[in-house]
């Protein structure tokens, strides 16, 4: 009997162990997918980030070599049906109003910037698009029907053994 049980124990704590590296903690917090859409732009002196933020277009324009907001820089956006220059709201930060909002489509800007005596023109192309749906999660059926193939081994292993020990119990033998 105490060889019987001590087996069951031994299977019954290997399956108890870890399995696969999955983490039961809570779930991360779901990524929100209102983000506006963007477009990114660089060259060798101006880095641009253009942010579509309901009907304002937000540049957010840094020096390249040192990520140093620019200042004071007279800022112009074109694209097919859009033209207009954009006023510094911040440091680095550029907002133009628009007219109307943008339909969903890929827009291609093209972006004049004069700060001092640099001037660079950048081009960078702002999806609009309706984002796709993420993915949902897909299980993996196979490590669920190994695991539970493995537990039903163990659990009429161990009812085999304890059988086996009270028929042996019943006709007389002991071990």
């Amino acid at each position: 009997m105490r060889r019987a049980f001590a087996i069951l124990l031994f299977t019954t704590a290997l399956a108890a162990f870890g399995h696969g590296g999955e983490d039961h903690d809570a779930p991360p917090p779901p990524v929100s997918r209102d983000v506006a859409p963007r477009a990114v732009a660089v060259t060798e002196e101006f880095e641009v980030v253009a942010v579509l933020e309901g009907r304002q277009l937000v540049l957010y324009i840094d020096r390249f070599a040192s990520n140093e907001p620019v200042t004071g820089a007279k800022v112009e956006v074109e694209s097919p049906g859009l033209k207009g220059l954009a006023n510094e709201i911040a440091q680095g930060t550029y907002v133009m109003k628009l007219a109307a909002a943008l339909p969903p489509a890929k827009h291609d800007l093209t972006i004049s910037i004069e700060a001092g005596d640099t001037t660079d023109l950048l081009t960078a192309t702002l999806d609009t698009s309706v984002p796709s749906a993420a993915p949902g999660h897909a299980v993996d059926w196979t490590k669920w029907i190994f695991g539970t193939v493995v537990a039903l081994v163990i659990l009429v292993s161990g009812i085999r053994l304890v059988a086996r020990h009270y028929r042996e119990k019943a006709k007389g033998i002991s071990r």
